[in-house]
């Protein structure tokens, strides 16, 4: 039988390695060391493997054989479909927490805005997407829906990996933090509508260099890609 502590051993470690998936840290097509995430966390193996068969459950790895536990690559398609959701789910969730915000949560939302373009100037990839997701989680739990920010917790998983490829091109990088400048604009305007527009924009602006990074749909030439 399990006792709580292990159970919360487990929880955690699952819950670091959800967050590491979804900030980037590990690269599309990257194997997964169990004993190499063990002594990153600090613990036996046993978490870390019971932590990647519930993200391989929720498709954030597959298990590959002679390859074993891997972050995915996503095809065009499959980008495209995490795109077209991530933008249903993410405006709507904007929509509703332009106007439920608090006057002291804009002012965060704002402080967040300003380390982020302060990471981009010093190219701080890690930094910046640490600080993106704080911003997006704060707004988006101001929407008042918890299943709503669970779902898009969930579809992060399978777009953090490639998330880490936008600091590839510098020149682009640096054009991130404006799509959050034009929506903190709205958001102290309460203009619902406006906020929903620009959480659009971002997520179309940063997809147009990632979706260049992804496998063709053909699989006859995914491998060449």
């Amino acid at each position: 039988m399990k006792t709580r502590a292990h159970q919360s051993l487990q929880d955690e470690t699952y819950a670091t390695l959800r967050r590491w998936l979804s900030l980037g840290r590990f690269v599309p097509g990257e194997r997964l060391r169990i004993h190499t995430l063990a002594d990153q966390l600090g613990v036996s193996e046993m978490p870390v493997r019971a932590a990647l068969v519930r993200l391989a459950g929720e498709s954030a790895l597959v298990n590959l054989p002679n390859r074993g536990v891997v972050v995915p690559q996503l095809t065009r398609a499959q980008f495209d479909d995490v795109l077209n959701v991530r933008v249903m789910l993410e405006g709507e969730a904007a929509f509703l927490a332009a106007t439920r915000l608090a006057a002291s949560e804009i002012a965060q939302l704002d402080a967040l805005c300003a380390r982020m373009a302060e990471a981009l100037e010093k190219n701080k990839r890690a930094r910046y997407l640490d600080v993106n997701e704080d911003f997006h989680l704060m707004l988006y739990r101001a929407s008042g829906s918890p299943l709503l920010v669970d779902l898009i917790e969930t579809v992060w998983l399978r777009v953090g990996p490639i998330s880490n490829l936008l600091f590839d091109e510098p020149d682009f990088a640096h054009t991130l933090n404006a799509a959050h400048e034009g929506l903190m604009r709205r958001l102290k305007r309460r203009d619902a509508q406006g906020a929903r527009s620009a959480v659009e924009r971002d997520l179309r602006h940063a997809a147009k260099p990632l979706r260049m990074h992804c496998l063709p749909d053909d699989p006859h030439t995914a491998n060449t890609a």
